[in-house]
């Protein structure tokens, strides 16, 4: 019995028993963060528009939540852990659905610990191919309007729903994604509606962390740096996560990139954390939080790729990650 119990010690992981929802979870940072807390013991339902039977607007039937809910699974048995993915497919944009999802896990589990907001699905309508980016004017409205309906309202739907629930017991994490932090998203990042759509979360979280500090809960928003998605890696760049540095050759400046692990590691290391209140409101970055916490990305680095983006890149240095990473 001594030693079951012993071998039940070594396999507890840092979110035994806790609850997550990762809404948006198909691919990218949404991915790595559900696997991530898997891997750390945590029950976490993983959320998105692709399933095996259906594709998104995305367009990515390569990326599904069945297959999240699977990487979930694999990484808590290699880690021995009781951590496991369920996959629910959800809109984020109809109450409903979200309505039914929030009260499935009440049902299920009586509990919700942590909560990610990492709904996305923009890019689509956006062209990143060129370096002129269109005026407000000149923008297609449609496309404008569904990428503020994408990057916020789903935001606002989902906390709105699912706060009720989180806040029932003191230590509730919610985390709103985004892509840059405050002190970067203070430029303009045009097109209008994806600048509007990326520091939307950073003021969300501030204004959801007065809201929920009164129930002993906290909010933050987090930010993953220059992300190899998979669309980065075989789209933009046409390379793997094997031979990513090739990219290099097109961009100098991928070169302080990050795996979409390191943001999943950043989480994880936020929810582990008994004195997380300590950032309520805050907006955070993987690289930063690296730092405070010790962690690295897969390659045993530790990219700060908002720090190198405005001290080299945006400076027009030359590419030197020395000291970035």
């Amino acid at each position: 019995m001594e030693r079951a119990e012993q071998a039940s010690q070594q396999n507890a992981g840092p979110l035994d028993g806790r609850i997550a929802l990762v809404a948006g979870a198909t691919r990218g940072a949404g991915r790595a963060m559900a696997v991530e807390l898997g891997r750390a013991g945590a029950t976490v339902y993983v959320t998105g528009r692709t399933t095996r039977d259906r594709v998104s607007e995305v367009g990515r039937t390569t990326e599904t939540i069945e297959g999240t809910a699977e990487l979930v699974d694999e990484a808590a048995r290699a880690a021995g852990v009781a951590g496991r993915g369920i996959a629910v497919p959800t809109d984020h944009l109809e109450p409903e659905q979200v309505r039914a999802l929030v009260e499935r896990i009440d049902r299920e589990q009586g509990r919700l610990d942590i909560l990610v907001n990492d709904i996305w699905g923009g890019d689509v309508h956006l062209d990143f191919t060129t370096d002129k980016q269109p005026d407000m004017w000149d923008m297609d409205l449609a496309k404008g309007l569904r990428i503020m309906r994408l990057g916020i309202e789903s935001h606002l739907v989902t906390s709105h729903i699912a706060a009720p629930l989180l806040v029932r017991n003191p230590g509730g994490l919610l985390v709103e994604v985004t892509d840059g932090t405050e002190e970067y998203n203070r430029r303009y990042r045009k097109p209008l509606f994806y600048d509007l759509a990326k520091t939307a979360p950073i003021r969300m979280a501030y204004d959801l962390g007065e809201e929920l500090k009164e129930y002993g809960c906290t909010a933050v928003c987090v930010t993953p740096g220059w992300l190899r998605s998979e669309a980065m890696l075989d789209t933009a760049f046409k390379v793997t996560e094997e031979d990513w540095r090739d990219a290099c050759e097109q961009a100098p400046h991928f070169a302080i990139s990050e795996s979409p692990t390191y943001i999943g590691r950043a989480l994880v290391a936020l929810a582990a954390d008994p004195d997380v209140a300590r950032w309520n409101g805050q907006s955070l970055s993987s690289g930063g939080l690296a730092r405070e916490y010790g962690f690295t990305d897969v390659d045993g680095s530790a990219p700060d790729a908002w720090r190198y983006l405005l001290e080299v890149e945006s400076q027009g240095k030359p590419a030197d990650v020395t000291g970035y990473r």
